[in-house]
Order: structure tokens, then sequence, then C-alpha cells
């Protein structure tokens, strides 16, 4: 990340960059920063920096404190409303510490203070009293992101919050014992995190996707999105179907636990010493992907989301609004939430990380869990795959052993002669010569392509298998 800092620092302040003097405190013009970015383009705020970009540093025995002040006025909803889940990231340039942040922009319009900022080439301006101002702020933030709209008929008999509530204070909580979540009541908790909602050019008040999404009853999720469903596979023998699946439709609480627990069954885990700390590397990197189809989707797609479990690798898909089309680079790219409030929502009770940190923790598990690195490609449809190498579970993996046992001598010598008379197969066929069912056929085929010796050709319906030579 040092380069881009220094790139930051070379080009100076503008629209999405500010620097900040900063030796022992946050001064108190970041918090303002921080709401003028959120109302404009998102952007970059650096502390310990000079305004001529000279690299002036924060003394090391204050960078703790400076951190944990941030984070407390930025979730704290006297403050911030939306509350906002940033943190602030260490860096050493010239041998001074730096802290630095990725504001991003928000659906929502962000007040500090009980006052509306927004962002002018370096500076940041008090709009609060500017109707025409305000006007354009709105007008940037409509249609940037479905999970804002309004349901002004959506009742709370139609949320989980009793139900759900008690565990998210409790994730909240666990986080960070002094989480303002632990004593605001539940309406306080869902206008904190821009959950109930006013708009302010229809003046309609009610709870919003985001809100029914994470705590709405099947009903009501099913009337509002129609399409949504995520559909979980495990194709490692039957790559013409499945193995088995999973098709998650419920709220977003429930369906994080589901895919996870979905992972976890058709994966073998892999501890890591993390200091003195044992940690599930599994369960990091199944965190991280299930986060992102959660928080990165586009939810009026019916496009289905997929998690996508096969011999070698995790792989899911799911629609999203492109910013930067192309494969992520997680040294230079600009993290922006497609759905903030469902972001900010899931960093709060701990089934996130912080903007770029979640995709950085990807690489550096998959690194250790696999040797491999993940793959994120931003498209219509956004694209993670996490190789497994050896790391399937002990029930599958005894499963495929004893099924590649059963493929045994007979039937493999008997298919390869039926091949190097007539030079092609399908599992119909495969399976009269043998005397067997087609699905003992096509795994006999399957374990001779494994090994190398068949090679499939043609779609599902038409497929055949010819000798490699």
């Amino acid at each position: 990340m040092n380069t881009k800092l220094f790139q930051l620092i070379r080009d100076g302040e503008g629209l999405t960059v500010e620097f900040k003097r900063c030796a022992r405190e946050l001064p108190k013009s970041v918090y303002k920063t921080v709401c003028a970015f959120s109302n404009r383009y998102g952007g970059y705020i650096l502390l310990g920096v000079e305004d001529d970009g000279e690299i002036s540093g924060i003394a090391p025995d204050a960078v703790s404190q400076i951190k944990k002040d941030f984070v407390s006025v930025m979730n704290n909803a006297q403050r911030f409303s939306p509350t906002l889940f940033i943190s602030l990231e260490e860096a050493k340039i010239d041998g001074k510490i730096m802290l630095w942040c990725y504001v991003p922009f928000t659906s929502q319009l962000v007040m500090f203070g009980g006052r509306i900022y927004d962002r002018a080439e370096d500076g940041d301006f008090d709009v609060t009293h500017s109707p025409e101002l305000l006007g354009m702020i709105v007008s940037r933030k409509q249609g940037a992101s479905s999970e804002n709209k309004i349901f002004p008929y959506a009742t709370d008999s139609e949320l989980l919050l009793e139900k759900l509530m008690p565990q998210i204070r409790q994730l909240a909580l666990s986080r960070n014992d002094k989480h303002p979540w632990g004593k605001l009541p539940d309406r306080e908790i869902m206008q904190s995190a821009g959950l109930y909602q006013t708009d302010h050019l229809t003046g309609k008040s009610g709870y919003t996707l985001a809100a029914i999404l994470i705590f709405g009853h099947d009903e009501i999720i099913r009337s509002c999105l129609p399409g949504y469903v995520t559909d979980c596979i495990l194709r490692r023998e039957n790559l013409d179907r499945y193995d088995d699946r999973l098709m998650v439709s419920c709220n977003l609480i429930e369906a994080f636990d589901k895919i996870m627990d979905f992972i976890a069954k058709h994966t073998l885990d892999k501890f890591y010493m993390e200091g003195v700390q044992s940690v599930s590397v599994r369960s990091k990197i199944a965190r991280e992907l299930v986060s992102n189809i959660i928080v990165h989707r586009e939810y009026t797609s019916s496009f289905p989301a997929k998690v996508i479990i096969d011999r070698n690798r995790i792989a899911t898909e799911n629609w999203c609004m492109p910013k930067r089309p192309g494969k992520l680079d997680p040294d230079s790219f600009t993290p922006q939430p497609k759905n903030p409030l469902l972001a900010n929502f899931f960093v709060n009770i701990g089934y996130a990380d912080t903007l770029g940190s979640g995709v950085r923790n990807l690489y550096k598990y998959t690194k250790i869990y696999s040797g491999g690195e993940p793959e994120l490609i931003e498209g219509d449809v956004f694209r993670t795959i996490v190789p497994l190498g050896i790391y399937v579970s002990d029930k599958m993996s005894d499963k495929m052993s004893d099924k590649s046992n059963t493929a045994d001598k007979k039937y493999s010598d008997a298919l390869l002669a039926h091949l190097a008379d007539n030079g092609e197969i399908s599992t119909a066929e495969a399976a009269s010569i043998i005397g067997r069912s087609t699905k003992t056929a096509r795994r006999v085929l399957l374990q001779l392509a494994r090994e190398g010796l068949v090679r499939p050709t043609g779609g599902n319906r038409n497929r055949k298998y010819k000798a490699n030579r």
C-alpha cells in the first residue's frame, strides 16, 4: 500500500484526497472531511501529512489512542448519522508513522454533529441550510444503491427483530464491549445503521431494503425481492449436475450461518497459530467469501448468487454494478462497497472486515491454506475463486476414495478395450458394456479422465469420451 500512499502524497490534496497534521491527537476537522467524502465521491484521508505533502508523522505512543478515538466517534450515533464503520490503517514512510483511511461514498445522506458537509476541490463545506446544494447531494445518491429503497408499509411484525436483535447486540459487544448498540433500543439501532430512514424528497419514512434483507421474514423478502436466492452447490463426482445442493433464501443473518456451514461441511479445516492463538484458516476464508457475496451483491437482479465447491476450488458469483471491471489487485485497488449500509452493519457485528482488509485477509489466508492465491474478477458478475489444494472434507474424500476403488480394473479395461476399437464411447454405451448403471459407468469414465487415459468431449447431453493416444 505504500506505493499508493506515495502516489497520493505526490499528487497532493484535491476532491478525493485530504492531508491532516496529526502529531498527538486527531484534529476535529477530520470528521467533517469524513462526512464530506461520504456525501461526494469518497476519498482518502492521510494523517501525519502537512498541506504541502511533507510527512510530519505521528508520535508512536499516540497512535493507539488516535485509532480508538477515531473509531469511537465513527460509531457514535450522537455524532454521526448514520454511523460509519471506518478504521485507520498504519503505515511507515521514511521512518515516520502516518495513519490513513479510505472513506467510501455512501448511498445515504451523512450528517456529523447534526450538520451536512459536502466536498469541493480541497475543502469541506457546510451545506445544511442550502436547499440547492442538498438537492445535488440527494440527486447523486439516488439510484446509487438499491439497498436504500424505502418500504413505508413494511411493519415491525414483518421483521424478526425480537428473534435476531439479542444476537446482533451480543455480536456487536463481542467486537467492542462499549459498542453503543449494547444499550440502544431496537428502533434507534435501526436508525443509526440507516435501516430506518426518511426520504427527504417525498417525506416518507420506513424500513429500507437493507433492513428487510437483514431482519425480514421469508414472506416479506419474497414479496420485495422475488428473485433473491443463494445457490450453494457441491460438484465433485457428478459434474453434470451436483452431489449436494442448498438453496438459501432467508434473511441475511441466518443465510450467513447456513452458507458458512455448507462450506465447512465440504472442506477440511486447517488450524494455524497467529502468535499464541490458534485460528481456523478455513473459517477465515469462508467468512470473506460469504460476506463478499452478501454486501457486494446487486439484489434487484434475478441472477442468483452462487457458491460452487468442486475438487480443486471454491468459486462464488454474484451480480453487481461494476466500478472498475477486471481482475482486482489487492495492492492498488480502491475499495467501494456496492451496499454501504449492509457493509457497515456486517462490519459492526464482526461478519465482515473494513474495506480493503477483507481482500487482504483473503490473499493472506488462502496462501496459508493451499499455497495459492485467490482471484477476484469484477464485471456484471463478480467472481471470486479460491484454490483448495488438498483441503476437501474427510467425508467427501473417503466417499471419493471408495468410489474410485469401485471403478476397478475390470471395468476400466473393458472400456479402454472398446475405445481402442471404436474411438469413442457414451455413458449409456459404457453402462451396457460393463453391465452396470449409468451412474457407475459415469464414475468409471470420470476416474479414467482424472487419470489422463480418456478425455470428455461435447456438452452434457451429448457428452462422449475419447481415448488419449
